[in-house]
Parts: C-alpha cells; sequence; structure tokens
C-alpha cells in the first residue's frame, strides 16, 4: 500500500461530511474519527432519537464501504450476530451463512437490550478481529468498527453490560440534546430533503487502512507514557473507585492520543491529546464506590481532577 495522500485534507472532508448530517457534533464527530483510526470501536449512551443512528450511517457512508445493522432484542442469539452453518442434505456438506458482523461499520443498536449471552457474542470479534464459529475461525475484513449504542440503564428492559464488554470500547459517548438554534437548523435542513441523500464518499477502504497504519507509527516520548501510566494509576488508588483502569485502559489511551495528534496534522503526542481523550477512553472502565455515589461524585468529576492533579511532563530543550 501507498501513504495516503493529503491525510489530513481527506480527514476534514470526513469530518465536514458529519457535519453536514450532524449538527452541533463537532466534539462527537471528532471522537468517531479517533477511535476509527485508531482501530476502536465506540459506545454511544443517550435517550433515543438524537441521532445514533444517523451518526453511524453517516460514517459508513462516507468511507464508502460496507454497513450493517444489528437492531438487539431479547430473544436475539448470537448465531444471529456471527452467523450459522446450514446443512446441505444434496451435497452432504455444510455452508456457513455470514452474519451482519461481517461488514466494515457495524451499528449494534440498543445493545443493553439482549441478554449478556448476546452481547458477548461481540467481544472475539472486537478484541480480535475474527469470529470463530463451530471450531472454524473467520478473519474479518478491515477496516471493522462497532458502534453501539445503549439506552440509560434505568430505562426498562436493559441488561447492563458487564465489564468485561465494556473495556472492549476505546470510547463512550453522549451526544445529548441540541441546543434550540441547533434544532431549528435540524428542520431546516430536513424540512425538503434529508442531509445524508447528499452525502459522498470521501475515503475508500484501503485509505483507511493505510491511515490506520500511520497512526501506529505517530511518535509518543517515554514522558507522555509515563504521565499515562501516572493518571491510570490514580483510578486504582482512590477511595472513591472501586474498580480501577486496566492496563487495557492504558493502552487505549495511547492509541487514541496517537489518533487525535495525527487527527491535528501532528506525528508525535502532547500532554493536550492525552488531558482531552481521558474523560472519554477512561470513564466507563471505572467503577465507583457506594460512598461516591452516595455524595454524589460522578466519573467525569474524578478523571478531571485526576487530569488536574496529575504532574504534566515538561519537554526538556536540547542543549546546544
Amino acid at each position: 500500500m501507498h501513504a495516503v495522500e493529503n491525510p489530513q485534507v481527506k480527514v476534514e472532508q470526513l469530518m465536514n461530511n458529519i457535519h453536514k448530517v450532524m449538527i452541533g457534533q463537532h466534539e462527537t464527530a471528532t471522537l468517531c474519527v479517533v477511535a476509527l483510526l485508531a482501530e476502536g470501536h465506540i459506545l454511544l449512551e443517550d435517550v433515543p432519537g438524537v441521532g445514533k443512528t444517523m451518526l453511524v450511517r453517516t460514517l459508513a457512508k462516507s468511507i464508502d464501504c460496507e454497513f450493517k445493522r444489528i437492531q438487539f432484542t431479547p430473544d436475539l442469539l448470537p448465531s444471529d450476530i456471527t452467523g450459522v452453518s446450514m446443512y446441505h442434505p444434496k451435497d452432504m456438506r455444510f455452508e456457513f451463512r455470514k452474519g451482519p458482523i461481517f461488514g466494515n461499520i457495524l451499528l449494534a443498536d440498543e445493545i443493553n437490550r439482549t441478554s449478556p449471552k448476546t452481547q458477548s457474542s461481540l467481544l472475539e470479534a472486537m478484541e480480535e478481529g475474527d469470529v470463530t464459529v463451530d471450531g472454524e475461525t473467520f478473519e474479518l475484513q478491515q477496516p471493522f468498527l462497532v458502534m453501539a449504542t445503549q439506552n440509560p440503564i434505568e430505562y426498562e428492559g436493559t441488561y447492563p453490560l458487564p465489564e468485561a464488554q465494556l473495556d472492549r470500547f476505546l470510547i463512550k459517548l453522549t451526544m445529548g440534546y441540541p441546543t434550540m438554534e441547533e434544532e431549528v437548523e435540524i428542520l431546516s435542513r430536513t424540512s425538503e430533503r434529508h442531509p445524508i441523500e447528499q452525502i459522498n464518499a470521501v475515503l475508500k477502504q484501503e485509505e483507511i487502512v493505510e491511515m490506520q497504519r500511520a497512526v501506529m507509527h505517530v511518535y509518543i516520548d517515554e514522558t507522555i507514557q509515563q504521565f499515562i501510566v501516572s493518571l491510570v494509576a490514580q483510578t486504582r488508588q482512590s477511595d472513591l473507585v472501586s474498580l480501577g483502569v486496566s492496563p487495557r485502559g492504558s493502552i487505549a489511551l495511547m492509541r487514541a492520543s496517537k489518533a487525535y495528534a495525527y487527527i491535528d496534522g501532528r506525528d508525535y503526542v502532547i500532554p493536550d491529546d492525552v488531558q482531552f481523550l481521558a474523560p472519554y477512553v477512561l470513564g466507563h472502565r471505572m467503577l465507583l464506590t457506594s460512598k461516591a455515589k452516595y455524595e454524589g461524585v460522578t466519573v467525569e468529576k474524578i478523571i478531571r481532577n485526576f487530569v488536574e492533579t496529575t504532574p504534566v511532563p515538561i519537554r526538556k530543550e536540547s542543549r546546544t
């Protein structure tokens, strides 16, 4: 593969596509591209109707790749996701029929409405990039991005995602309601036709894969790595946290920081990248103590405090 020409221009075109459809979601758009380039997955938690599905569709259409959607329901089975082996009596053989997980962009809609057993069928695919059915392993095509949506856990008929499942998501986002001005703009843009109909692909699949490889080679200094580890260590030492962030979380924050630097046109990570991404990458990997919940402390507040109190590495100037 050859290096992508003008990658920052391509990224900007991708972001512009998202902004045409998703009004006022600039930060959300950036974080979605971060997850895509860092080869991670996204968990969107919000109330119905704020545009979660439309965001995923816009991203998929902008990349010219295969978009699949799974509507999670209480009666959904793991085979409905991964696929099933069908027996052909005439040929006396089994044929594997691939499930919707064999796509590039997978929308796992309302993932917490199905049973934990079915939720766990996504684990191998999200972590390893392949699926095993009846002892045979099938590799997923790249790029592969799972964007799962879930309703807040206080809603009826929801199953909270287990910690092992949450840990597989690189980033957790909430979109929130638009402002009055943004909602008026939404009405204006959708009064005659939906803006997603005017979206054209700006990136090819192979270009995304090449950009993902370039992100892996973004430089991160040892002092930045120590900064990430120090930040994560605080989550394990706090008396307000019952379950701290695992080493997988440290790796996720490093990968996300590299992708964010790449989007910004840099080939190196700075502390600001880590500080900006920490709440989105670490928040869903922590469990608070009963004391913290009783006192009304939120995960976001705790992480912001960790970010403010963890010493930021200072770049050493070379002596002449």
